[in-house]
């Protein structure tokens, strides 16, 4: 028999009725395709740090706990955006809406005006809540975590607020944005 090259097709392997391959979990592209399988919704993760709003992209968002509430979010090691987070200490997750996806993009870059022709207004303790979101979620960064190569940043929650009549969210899902259609299907955004 011969030996199969990671990420091959098993030929004659299935699981149930799907054939299957298998993926090589410690190659770093063949783990980011694997999990781009799952959805997510995405955020954009803002306060305010020396008198400036601050802000970044971030689709790693989760709950954590009801009691006390906390949530999560995570970002690379790396982001030069984090340590402002960081500092502000207060911070409003806003998760974006099926329309807001050139807000999660313009969050996403570095070196520009991320808040270039933004609509916000100050939340709790001042931190910016993006107009239009499908809610805003804001609260108190408590601890930071290693994880890899990213930091777990962990929320205390003290504000929910959401519109009366909400968008759908904007959802992230194989490298692309999506978002969810009237049947519950998803469709592609760009």
């Amino acid at each position: 028999m011969a030996a199969r090259k990671s990420g091959e097709l098993s030929a004659g392997r299935e699981h149930g009725s799907q054939a299957t391959r298998k993926l090589d979990a410690s190659d770093p592209a063949h783990f980011r395709r694997a999990l781009s399988r799952f959805a997510s919704g995405v955020v954009v993760v803002t306060g305010i740090e020396a008198g400036e709003p601050v802000g970044m992209t971030c689709q790693s968002f989760s709950s954590l706990s009801l009691s006390p509430p906390l949530v999560l979010f995570s970002a690379g090691a790396s982001s030069t955006t984090l340590p402002r987070l960081r500092a502000a200490g207060e911070i409003c997750v806003n998760v974006l809406a099926d329309d807001q996806e050139w807000l999660a993009s313009q969050f996403a870059r570095t070196g520009t005006d991320k808040w270039r022709g933004v609509d916000w207004s100050p939340g709790t303790h001042g931190v910016p809540r993006i107009a239009g979101a499908t809610l805003w979620c804001e609260g108190a960064i408590t601890a930071v975590h290693e994880g890899g190569d990213h930091l777990i940043v962990v929320v205390r929650v003290e504000s929910l607020l959401a519109p009366l009549a909400p968008s759908p969210p904007l959802i992230f899902h194989e490298g692309s944005f999506r978002v969810l259609g009237d049947d519950r299907g998803e469709r592609s955004r760009g």
